[in-house]
């Protein structure tokens, strides 16, 4: 065997962006190796994605990992990852106006992915959680209660639109595979409020079980390449987030009298 034809340059130890990156390359049977969880004899760790930001790769510089090599091509930022990836393993269609469409759909994603962050760093990425609990508990009030919902609700009408089954209507796409992750690690930082809203987003579930099932995906999720959800990644549980506050509960009530 030669070479992997892909590098993944990601913190080792947690899922957190890279894994939208992870799941498209492991969904097309791709060669790639996942360079921070080599031995750090073998060029792997922290080191190796630090040397990345020095700009090891080339002259333009990553702001921060995931960070992709494909032979000459050096490219960061997921959305733009996936954006390259698409056309190259054949999971996005032809057409530049879908390719631009599912683009877009990605992007929203990372907004999702950078709102839900937010819940247990509001202040500052530099400050640990127990520093900043009381001002996450109340984003993560607002957070449940406003903003997921109006993002599950658009991507349950995108769905709806496009025919159901996904998001690009009848093919198949990397899009789908970054909303399944985005629903695996919702349910695993915010159980309560995720079951609280299953009847609403009825197509966005039925969508995550078609994608658990693919054979590749089943294969990897199962693989011990799939690490699990911790208090370290991107999606986090701590049960006292979903406790809403007085807040959150009376803009609830006062919406509801105006509607």
């Amino acid at each position: 065997m030669g070479d992997p034809e892909y590098a993944l340059y990601y913190w080792p130890g947690i899922q957190g962006r890279g894994e939208f990156v992870r799941l498209a390359l492991e969904e097309a049977g791709a060669s790639y190796v996942d360079v921070a969880r080599l031995p750090r004899s073998k060029g792997g760790g922290v080191e190796a994605i630090l040397r990345v930001l020095r700009g090891d790769l080339g002259p333009h510089l990553p702001f921060a990992p995931p960070v992709l090599r494909a032979g000459e091509v050096v490219v960061a930022q997921t959305a733009a990852i996936l954006h390259f990836l698409g056309p190259r393993l054949g999971l996005v269609p032809r057409a530049p106006e879908l390719r631009l469409w599912a683009h877009q759909l990605q992007l929203t994603i990372t907004d999702l992915v950078a709102e839900t962050h937010d819940t247990h760093h509001p202040v500052a990425v530099s400050l640990t959680y127990e520093e900043q609990r009381a001002e996450s508990a109340r984003r993560a009030a607002y957070f449940t209660a406003e903003r997921l919902p109006k993002f599950l609700g658009y991507f349950e009408r995108v769905l709806d639109a496009g025919g159901g089954r996904h998001a690009l209507g009848r093919r198949f796409s990397y899009v789908d595979l970054s909303l399944f992750q985005v629903l695996e690690g919702l349910r695993y930082a915010f159980p309560l409020t995720m079951g609280t809203l299953a009847p609403r987003i009825r197509r966005l579930s039925a969508l995550a079980e078609q994608v658990r099932m693919r054979p590749r995906v089943a294969a990897y999720l199962e693989s011990p390449r799939r690490l699990p959800f911790s208090t370290e990644d991107v999606f986090r549980y701590y049960p006292e987030l979903e406790a809403a506050t007085p807040e959150a509960q009376g803009r609830r009530r006062t919406r509801g009298r105006r509607s």
